[in-house]
């Protein structure tokens, strides 16, 4: 990769997050209005029937079956991934959520290395525990206050749950994203999670009304964007260096609740942000590096 573009993936990487983060704003909306199941399932399929014509008209060739695999695999990992949180989301504000989820970039830069046979360099590791710290930090005073009543342990748990399903999907997009292109991978991460959430609907499945109907819209727009740049990103900088960008997602939430919502932003949360910047910053200085394995594969 030529040296100027160096930073392009960590760009992307930090506006994926962004969509995704905005993309929470309103499904929180549409799942309190319709339920966490029904809304997950409705901006799956409105995802994939705005971008399956598009993959489609590039006449693309059908994958073959070791790619399919993998498709089915993120597919279905994303779907409960999805569900999980959502359903998180109307137990917990969502700035907690996200702060809350942030165990999943620890988890998968270890993964990474089992996995992917990624070395796990020096700057990675301070990268990430900065972004650790900085996150305790911002939700200190947040959950010190929380009142942990039935719900909101059920959201707790439901986010933990989340989180774990996200660290292994870093692993499987790193994979996907080294023999499918954007495009493909981001059709078939919303046509699986639709399938594989279908199935329940006979039992969970609620027809919303028709003003959430908006929000779900917005949300499979935001998702796709999100998941095409997420995608873009992975197939060209290694999972340990792009996991801290995650981070940013505190931050995006904390913007679109001052924007939409007029929350203030704390000292605390000031405080957090300048450590979690400083690691995406130890990223971004980090050059890329392609395993050997994978560089047979390419």
């Amino acid at each position: 990769m030529p040296k100027q573009h160096v930073i392009l993936p960590f760009i992307a990487a930090l506006l994926g997050v962004g969509f995704l983060s905005l993309m929470d704003a309103f499904m929180k909306s549409a799942a309190l209005a319709a339920g966490a199941y029904s809304a997950a399932l409705l901006r799956s399929t409105i995802a994939t029937g705005l971008i399956a014509p598009v993959w489609l008209g590039t006449r693309p060739k059908w994958p073959e079956k070791h790619v399919l695999k993998l498709h089915a695999l993120r597919g279905t990992v994303s779907g409960f991934m999805a569900l999980s949180f959502f359903y998180a989301i109307t137990k917990l504000p969502i700035a907690e959520a996200i702060a809350i989820s942030f165990i999943a970039p620890l988890i998968a830069l270890y993964l990474a290395a089992i996995l992917l046979g990624e070395s796990i360099q020096r700057e990675a590791i301070i990268a990430s525990v900065l972004g650790l710290i900085g996150t305790i930090i911002i939700i200190s005073g947040r959950l010190g206050a929380a009142n942990y009543d039935t719900e909101t342990l059920k959201g707790l748990a439901a986010i933990l749950f989340s989180a774990l399903l996200y660290a292994y999907n870093f692993i499987v997009i790193r994979r996907q994203a080294q023999v499918s292109s954007p495009l493909e991978a981001t059709t078939f991460h919303s046509g699986v999670a639709g399938l594989v959430l279908a199935v329940f609907a006979p039992w969970f499945f609620a027809v919303p009304e028709v003003h959430v109907l908006g929000d779900l819209a917005a949300a499979a727009i935001l998702t796709l964007l999100g998941s095409f740049a997420i995608t873009w990103a992975y197939a060209r900088a290694e999972t340990q260096a792009l996991v801290p960008m995650e981070y940013s997602g505190f931050l995006w939430a904390a913007l679109f609740g001052w924007l939409f919502f007029k929350e203030t932003i704390t000292l605390t949360t000031i405080a957090g942000t300048v450590l979690i910047v400083i690691g995406c910053w130890i990223a971004a200085r980090q050059r890329p590096k392609v395993p050997q394995t994978e560089q047979t594969a390419l």
